[in-house]
């Protein structure tokens, strides 16, 4: 039994504990924000390498997760691109498992430190936060850099320190109940249920190394919880994919599985050949200095995920495979619109999540450009063919519309200050898109219309708005190359198509009240081609403004002189 001063003793130890452990893991969230803000092009170059490689798929997956120093946040962002539609299974798989190589870097950091180290890192942490009150975004980055790593050192030292580890009693207890649960099973169960708990193995692992650095937890019994951290990690993913499609619930179960067959593996191989594998590890880094006991736990983690994805990199296949067959398609409902590459997911990397939605803006650009395009059919030629696409697209035009908006307005906040323009413009962008839809959802039942009233727009009418719609279609071209590839060169270009456009539009106007004066035009009809020619002229406004987009965020022309 435990006096009262005792138990005192041990509460203490414990919030010092748990002290280092939350200093850590702000810490590694500071890093890992700051690195994904400045490194953002960095990731979007990488994914955009993703292909059916296996070999580049972990390379991607390694380079992603040591760039956002955490294998959870690599497979929640995997899980939100499968779940948008934009990375295939066996591509995630690969990526996955690079994830877990990637995810090794924090622990040989923690390894690697000292008393002279732990000076510095304190130093990096004061100058980290100073820097964090300047104006400039990119030393806030800096400063957000500096202060995460000097603070994953400062929770480091807090787990290690004498306060925490230091009082013989407090080592007594730790190693009486390592002692009792001195079986790998339960010693796995202990890691999974921690890490599943503080939701980063980095987090686990760093405290599983500072342990074994104090000489509190013996290196055999490290091994098994390292282990069940790399299961626990898991639980993330697993969180993530609720409510996700089926193919993104297939992601977490293969990173689930890939992880629980690496275990068994290695649990088997240990608890076989436990003192061969001490022994190893132990020539590799020899003494008894802090620095080469951390090494050991280190090293064996790096091991550890190297090897496994060495081993199951063949069966990626057979991996999907098993994965279909556990997590079934659930049967077709009504469809229901929803976005094709954005997913909430993906709002914990902001330089990804604009990336998915400017895709989706293209998409949205594609369908404005097939209703445009299409619904004079209806006009010239009496043509309902394609009048359920029509519609159908104008629906999907709204809601893509309604969907990125309230999107943008959650990403707003988390975007990098760099960002905050180009979010911007495409708040502006958006609604320009859903006008022009408008208009060709107008254009359209004008069409439908004139053919259920039996009426006809004279030869000499159609030829001129036929004309006009001609130039409107290319200047859809030019402001969707400029928007899409950020092609300056096309704006001048476009201002001069759409001064055609205006001139057209006067020239129309004049001829058809000529027309009308001179009793050549049915009356009835001129309402009709009065709403036709001005319709193309606005929508020719709007284009202008999508291409000035990459400019301006207002896409207004006359901004930008």
């Amino acid at each position: 039994m435990f006096t009262t001063e005792e138990i005192m003793q041990l509460i203490q130890s414990l919030i010092w504990l748990l002290a280092g452990v939350g200093v850590f893991i702000v810490g590694m969230n500071f890093l890992s924000n700051a690195l994904e803000k400045s490194a953002g092009n960095g990731m979007k170059k990488l994914l955009g390498k993703i292909s059916n490689n296996r070999f580049s798929g972990v390379g991607v997956g390694a380079g992603v997760t040591a760039i956002v120093q955490s294998s959870s946040a690599t497979s929640v962002m995997v899980i939100g691109l499968v779940n948008a539609g934009v990375m295939t299974l066996m591509q995630a798989t690969s990526i996955i498992m690079g994830a877990n190589i990637g995810t090794t870097v924090t622990g040989v950091l923690v390894a690697l430190k000292n008393d002279f180290f732990d000076m510095a890192m304190y130093l990096l942490a004061f100058i980290g936060v100073m820097m964090g009150f300047f104006k400039q975004e990119k030393v806030k980055i800096a400063g957000s850099l500096c202060s995460g790593l000097g603070l994953i050192f400062v929770g480091l030292n807090l787990m290690s320190s004498e306060q925490a580890f230091g009082n013989p009693l407090v080592e007594r207890v730790f190693i009486g109940i390592f002692q009792a649960i001195d079986f790998p099973l339960l010693l796995i169960f202990v890691g999974v249920i921690f890490t599943a708990l503080i939701q980063s193995s980095s987090a686990a692992t760093g405290v599983v190394i500072t342990m074994v650095g104090t000489g509190i937890l013996p290196l055999d019994l490290a091994l098994f919880i390292v282990l069940g951290a790399n299961i626990g990690t898991c639980v993330t993913a697993l969180l993530a994919s609720m409510g996700a499609n089926a193919n993104s619930k297939r992601v977490a179960f293969i990173h689930f599985t890939f992880n629980v067959i690496g275990t068994i593996l290695f649990t088997a191989l240990i608890w076989i050949f436990k003192d061969t594998t001490i022994n190893i590890l132990t020539s590799l880094f020899p003494g008894d200095n802090v620095m080469s006991l951390q090494m050991r736990v280190s090293l064996f983690h790096v091991i550890f995920n190297v090897t496994t994805t060495l081993l199951l990199l063949p069966f990626v296949k057979q991996l999907v495979n098993i994965s279909c067959i556990v997590i079934k398609e659930k049967p077709e409902t009504k469809e229901q619109f929803s976005l094709k590459f954005v997913d909430e997911r993906l709002l914990s990397t902001p330089s990804i999540a604009l990336m998915q939605v400017k895709k989706e803006m293209e998409y949205m650009f594609d369908l404005v450009e097939f209703n445009i395009k299409n619904s004079f059919d209806s006009i010239c030629n009496g043509s309902t063919q394609n009048s359920q696409t029509i519609a159908t697209n104008e629906k999907i035009i709204n809601f893509t519309n309604n969907a990125l908006t309230k999107y943008l307005i959650s990403l707003f906040p988390l975007a990098p200050e760099s960002d905050e323009k180009k979010i911007g413009a495409y708040f502006h962008v958006l609604n320009d898109l859903e006008r022009i839809g408008d208009h060709a959802e107008n254009f359209h039942e004008i069409g439908l219309e004139v053919l259920n009233k039996q009426l006809s727009f004279s030869e000499v009418a159609k030829n001129e708005f036929i004309d006009m719609h001609k130039k409107v279609m290319e200047m859809l071209n030019v402001s969707k190359n400029a928007f899409e590839k950020l092609d300056h060169d096309q704006l001048p270009i476009l201002a001069d198509i759409e001064n055609q456009v205006d001139v057209l539009k006067k020239n129309l106007t004049a001829s058809h009240f000529a027309r009308l004066a001179e009793g050549n035009c049915d009356v009835e009809m001129s309402p009709y081609y009065s709403t036709i020619v001005l319709g193309l002229e606005r929508v020719a406004d709007h284009l202008v403004n999508v291409g000035y987009s990459i400019l301006n965020p207002t896409g207004s022309q006359k901004e930008n002189g």
